[in-house]
């Protein structure tokens, strides 16, 4: 170290001894001297204008595509709390640890523990990723900056590892003064994807034209785990003097990335001082969806038919965002037809709308085609009500709704997890009932079940060739394709669609009088509700020796 200090303040004195010697020429020189001096002075004068206004120039532009997109929230600000994050009671437990742990980052430093740094959160789209770690940081009581990793690209090289330099830098400065920072990343696969499946990526022109790739993972890797450094101004003055003697510190910079596609993170990110902790966050479950629609339908004005429990049954799957979305589609139906309160119909006819796109007649439909469509929705009904215990009917309609000239819906009983291979027989059943309908009944066969017959080999395949419920144990996912293994089981699944259609050609035969009544009521009314299907039903019971007029073809 004392070597060290006497290097630097020997090539001190050495510049000293060379500004006196010069000082010295110019004295004795006389005004020859002084006039060489000047024009040097001049040439040097300009050529440092000429390179200082370059480097502005460069300076300007790097700084203005360098800007980071980020919103930064200072404490308090977004007044979100623990009360306002709905549905996952289990993840709101393990999300107040980490708000533990930084707000007292001093005393766990004390015991002899360090602060984490990494925290990644996984989960379908609309789960409350992002709003979760806005609690967090308000809970916490400190600052918050979201940034989604696409806005670090650029297509100038280096750019990125700017932004994300400047982030960093900005959230350590905010951690001196708050005691600690959050900064989320949303999307962080766009910019965290493993370098050797490629997702690091090269770039055009030979790199200087690239999107960051692997250069901007290294930055972000690099800056969540940096060395201990004191980089501020005056510690560097303090280091030169040598009068810094004080241990770097780190300051708690918390990282919380977001992603749909956590394995196709790179390892380096997932290691301990990283993102070393997960948290999935996933689709609430009944309980939970009560729990939310109780947040949000709280703040309507609705009558007693819109309640959380009915709600909440008919909504299995939907995410926090797609809970609040259908909730405030009900009230703008509601006001569009003048009403003051929201109803469960009008709820229903938001989430109908969300879920299949908005009614389009066609007008110009001739009856014959109407009738052909009633058929096919009237098999796919029957189908679904007498051979999916589990679900029931929500919606049959022949009215166009997006591309599809008539639909058969079903909505869950209650949630479930796995199908046994009976459900999966009878699903495939459900998927070829319009075929045999159209083919029982009309006496023809319609260009209408192409998707029922790429569902119906998809269940099939995946019967036989990925669960295991056929006579063999094969896995097509070995092969690594699902093309080839269709292919392989070709003949099989040939075999077994045949036997359901079988199956479900008896079904319908058995219960024709239903296909005929909810096919007639179609084409009276358009669509029919699963209680108006349950009525047909219920009159028809007992009475299915009842001549039934002949459809012709």
């Amino acid at each position: 170290m004392r070597n060290y200090q006497w290097v630097k303040w020997r090539k001190i004195i050495l510049w000293v001894a060379v500004f006196v010697f010069l000082v010295m020429l110019l004295v004795k020189g006389g005004p020859a001297a002084w006039n060489i001096a000047i024009t040097i002075l001049g040439f040097v004068f300009q050529l440092f204008f000429a390179m200082m206004f370059m480097i502005i120039q460069f300076v300007a532009l790097f700084w203005f595509l360098a800007r980071g997109r980020t919103y930064w929230i200072l404490p308090g600000e977004t007044g979100s709390s623990w009360d306002d994050y709905r549905g996952n009671p289990e993840i709101v437990e393990n999300a107040k640890r980490i708000v533990t742990l930084l707000k007292g980052v001093k005393e766990f430093k004390e015991m002899g523990g360090e602060a984490i740094r990494g925290l990644l959160l996984c989960g379908p789209p609309g789960t409350g990723k992002s709003y979760l770690a806005q609690v967090i940081a308000n809970e916490a009581q400190v600052p918050f900056a979201y940034a989604s990793a696409p806005s670090f690209q650029n297509m100038f090289f280096g750019v990125g590892n700017l932004k994300v330099m400047g982030l960093y830098k900005k959230a350590r400065k905010l951690a001196k003064l708050y005691g600690a920072c959050i900064i989320f990343i949303d999307e962080i696969d766009a910019i965290g994807m493993s370098r050797q499946s490629g997702g690091g990526g090269g770039g055009m022109m030979g790199g200087m034209m690239g999107m960051g790739g692997a250069g901007l993972l290294n930055e972000l890797l690099l800056q969540m785990d940096p060395p201990n450094i004191d980089s501020s101004w005056f510690a560097k003055l303090l280091r030169t003097l040598g009068l810094r003697r004080k241990k770097a510190e780190r300051p708690p910079v918390l990282t919380i990335g977001a992603t749909n596609l956590p394995d196709v993170l790179d390892q380096a990110l997932l290691r301990p001082g990283r993102f070393d902790r997960k948290l999935w966050v996933d689709s609430p479950d009944y309980d939970g969806r009560v729990d939310v629609f109780l947040y949000y339908l709280q703040k309507i004005k609705r009558d007693k038919s819109l309640t959380p429990e009915r709600a909440a049954l008919d909504t299995i799957g939907y995410s926090p965002a797609q809970i609040k979305h259908i909730v405030n589609e009900s009230i703008v139906i509601a006001h569009q037809r003048g009403a003051q309160v929201s109803s469960y119909e009008d709820f229903r006819n938001a989430m109908e709308t969300y879920e299949w796109g908005l009614k389009q007649p066609l007008r110009s439909m001739s009856e014959d085609e109407k009738r052909n469509v009633a058929y096919h929705e009237a098999g796919h009904a029957v189908a679904q009500y007498l051979l999916k215990p589990h679900e029931r009917v929500w919606k049959v309609t022949i009215i166009r709704r997006g591309g599809a000239l008539g639909l058969a819906a079903t909505k869950p009983t209650h949630e479930r997890y796995n199908r046994s291979d009976s459900e999966i027989l009878a699903e495939i059943q459900v998927c070829l009932a319009a075929r045999a309908v159209e083919e029982e009944f009309l006496g023809k066969k319609l260009n209408g079940v192409t998707s029922d017959l790429r569902q119906a080999t998809e269940l099939a395949g995946a019967y036989l060739g990925i669960v295991g419920m056929g006579d063999e144990l094969f896995s097509w996912l070995a092969l690594g394709s699902r093309a080839d293994g269709l292919r392989a089981l070709r003949t099989k699944i040939n075999q077994l669609l045949k036997d359901e259609m079988t199956n479900v050609k008896k079904l319908v035969l058995e219960n024709a009088a239903f296909v005929h009544a909810i096919a007639e009521e179609l084409l009276k009314r358009g669509d029919l509700t699963g209680d108006e299907i349950e009525q047909i039903y219920t009159g028809l019971n007992g009475q299915q020796s009842l001549g039934m007029p002949e459809v012709g073809a």
